[in-house]
This record gives C-alpha cells, structure tokens and sequence, in this order.
C-alpha cells in the first residue's frame, strides 16, 4: 500500500480497479498533483547536484546501477548507491528505515516492474518496518512529438514514462506492504524545456545516503560507474533477447559480501553484424535510432554506444565474456576500487 504523510493513497475513481491498467492512472493523477509531493519534487529540484567520483583519497564506498540493474545495500558496508542516465527511464528507491538497508534500481521497462520490485524486495528484511520510497525521473516525454536539432525536424516515438510510471505505482499500491512515498519527482514534476522547446527531464540521476536515507540529485564520472562498465552496458542491450532476464532486473551486486557479481547474459554471434553496422551511422542518426529520447540524452550517450558495439565487433562470441555461463566477480580493494577475481 502507498502512504503520503502516513494517509493511504486513494485513486479518485472507485470503479477503476475493475480497469486493467486504470489503478495506477488513477494513481499517477493523485499522486502528481499532491501538494506535499509536489514541494517536495521542488526541493529535491533546488538541491544541488553533487557529482560522484572514484579514486580520489577519502572517497566514499559507493555502488551504482545501471539501467534495467538494481543493487541492495547495507549502509555498515556502503555510504552511497545510485544511478545517472536517466531519460525516460525511473529510478525506484526502497529503504528499511529500522536497518537503513537500501534497495535502489533503474526501470525501464513496464514488463519488469512486478518481478523487479520483488528482487528489491528480498534483501530488506522485516516485512512489518516502515519503508520509505523514492520515484524519480522519468519526464513528460509523451508531448515531445517532434525532436528539433539544427534547424531541422525529426519524428521520434514518444510516450515511454507515463506508462512505466503508472505501472510501478500500482504494483506498489497492490503490495501488502506499506510504503511511504517521501518523493515523487516524475512526469510533470521533473519537466523542463530547452530553448528548442525540447522537453527535458530535471533531475537524471541521484545518490542515497543509507545511513540517514537522504536522496540527492547526482551525476557520476565515468571511473564511478565501475566495475566492469562496458560489459554491465552491454547487458541492458542483449538482455531483451535472453530468455533469462524475461521479466527481472539484471543482478550485479552480492549485499552480504559487497562484492561485484555480474550475473552472466549471452548474446547472438550475429550482434558483431549488427554492432558493426550501427557503428556506420552518424552521431544524429545514433540518437534517433538508439535513444528513447534523443533529445534529452546526455553528451556522452552516443560514444558510449559506439564502445558497446566495438566490445561486440572485437568480442562476438559470449562465452569469451562469461565463461560457461559464470558470473564475473570483481572485489573491491583497500583504496576503494574494484579487482577482478574471476
């Protein structure tokens, strides 16, 4: 069950739980358009941005999530957990206030939202604590019909958060577990526009600090995103097609040992092909083929691409990458980097 300042969320319409689908519109529209959530989504809105980066002496212990990956932490282990990138995808996170157990992860997807919020859900202990929730990102992507760049007009498929949205607030509010949502900053609430008349999502990525819970906005460097950051990458590209992940986020972090498990994906030997034609196209026709939301991505978002599909080129058969089948495992070492063990 959702709960806005300890009060159940109630949809406006009694007959729409009869609706497929209706409960988590229903929802969406309460929940936008509540006036603590929405001071809320203000404030988060004003915080500054802090910018994580890895190596430098004194650093904290962190673990960050890719899209479609979710990590649980504990805070006697790990100071921060979060993800950047966000466009049209949402960032879910779930902590047990009474042990500061941390669960966060980065949807993309409707199809993974139930079997994803149950993998959150197994590491968090007591099923009688009080959980506190954060949903952000995600944007009003639905009203960008048209992609303007250069002078020029572009037609791109729109409407990716408002469905994925609604979907996780129902299998919430479907939950025999309480939730208090502290943060609702999505969809309408983290809207912006460019000079283009773009629009644009406020906040693309945040960080928790899990022994007080507090959730700022947050980029990461490159060296953050560690370990194992291309093959993590390629994952969320070939997982649609595995079998395997049909309905789950993607494992990559061990809670009881912080260590790195990267849960192994395989991939077709015709993905080389494909990754070599990709990588012919033009920068402009990488965002509009390869992004949900060209227009919002991030400046790094096609030379990340273009390192995918050379890993795929020079690597075409998945058993070099995941050796019969196995996990890589990556420790982390005294100054707070990570070592690959297997």
């Amino acid at each position: 069950m959702l709960l806005v300042d300890g009060e159940p969320v109630l949809s406006s319409s009694a007959g729409a739980a009869s609706r497929t689908g209706a409960v988590g519109v229903e929802l969406v529209a309460a929940l936008a358009g509540h006036p603590g959530l929405r001071d809320a989504a203000d404030r988060l809105k004003a915080t500054p941005e802090t910018r994580i980066s890895a190596g430098r002496e004194g650093a904290p212990r962190h673990v960050y999530v890719f899209q479609r990956e979710y990590a649980t932490v504990d805070p006697a282990r790990v100071e921060l957990v979060g993800t950047d990138e966000a466009t049209t995808c949402i960032g879910v996170v779930i902590r047990n206030n009474r042990t500061g157990i941390t669960s966060v992860s980065h949807m993309d997807f409707p199809k993974i939202v139930e079997g994803g919020l149950k993998q959150m859900l197994e590491l968090l202990g007591d099923d009688n604590a009080p959980f506190d929730v954060h949903l952000i990102g995600g944007f009003s992507d639905a009203s960008t019909k048209v992609v303007r760049s250069s002078g020029k007009k572009h037609i791109k498929q729109e409407g990716y958060s408002y469905p994925l949205c609604c979907k996780i607030v129902e299998v919430l509010h479907k939950s025999q577990q309480q939730f208090h949502l502290r943060s609702f900053c999505v969809l309408e609430n983290n809207t912006t526009t460019d000079s283009l008349g773009n629009t644009l999502p406020v906040i693309g990525g945040f960080v928790v600090q899990t022994t007080s819970g507090v959730v700022t906005p947050a980029s990461f460097d490159m060296n953050s995103r560690c370990p194992d950051e291309v093959v993590r990458r390629i994952r969320v590209s070939v997982c649609s097609y595995d079998p395997t992940w049909q309905g789950r986020l993607l494992e990559t972090y061990d809670t009881q040992c912080d260590v790195f498990r990267i849960a192994p994906a395989c991939w077709m030997p015709n993905w080389a092909d494909i990754a070599s034609s990709l990588n012919q196209l033009s920068d402009s026709e990488v965002l509009m083929q390869c992004s949900t939301s060209p227009a919002a991505e991030p400046p790094h978002f096609v030379e990340n691409e273009r390192r995918i599909w050379k890993y795929l080129i020079n690597n075409p058969d998945w058993e070099e990458t995941f050796p019969k089948y196995k996990p890589r495992v990556f420790h982390r070492t005294s100054d707070g980097s990570w070592s690959r063990y297997s």
